[in-house]
């Protein structure tokens, strides 16, 4: 068993990716098929979190077609649950600090292409409303889901 305590964060960028009407993307994970979540990746080191979030995007939906809106002002973080501490990425974090950004989609649907990498994140996509992101995510980021749609409120307004 590993203790949790003694890992790091994995530094994190997440993608609310409004629509034109204020719609929010989400996609359904290929590994987890109940599992729906916002576009979030990785941080490269040294690498800029503003083209993150579109490097993020380009990778997880075939498209950066977007602008940022705002960024979120808090690092968000959340702890794996027990059993998938020591598995998910190869057992050497504890976790995810996050920075969020609010974005407006500029393209349209068919330039979502979900096989544009050859390492799909997620074989199904759709739009929501920005209330119901909590519902969709699993238990362990149903925290930050919630504070998203709070604190993103402003730009779902279309």
């Amino acid at each position: 068993m590993v203790d949790n305590q003694s890992l790091p964060y994995r530094l994190n960028v997440g993608a609310v990716l409004f629509s034109q009407n204020g719609l929010v993307f989400v996609g359904r994970r290929k590994d987890f098929p109940d599992a729906w979540q916002l576009p979030q990746g990785g941080v490269d080191e040294g690498e800029n979190i503003r083209l993150a979030v579109l490097r993020e995007l380009k990778e997880e939906i075939g498209t950066d077609k977007a602008e940022i809106l705002a960024e979120h002002p808090d690092w968000l973080l959340y702890d794996l649950p027990p059993h998938l501490v020591g598995v998910a990425w190869k057992g050497k974090y504890r976790g995810q600090r996050q920075r969020w950004f609010a974005l407006r989609f500029s393209g349209k649907d068919s330039d979502i292409n979900l096989h544009a990498d050859a390492h799909p994140e997620f074989e199904e996509w759709k739009w929501v409303r920005l209330d119901e992101l909590p519902h969709l995510a699993v238990a362990f980021k149903r925290d930050i889901y919630e504070r998203l749609a709070q604190d993103f409120a402003p730009y779902a307004q279309g």
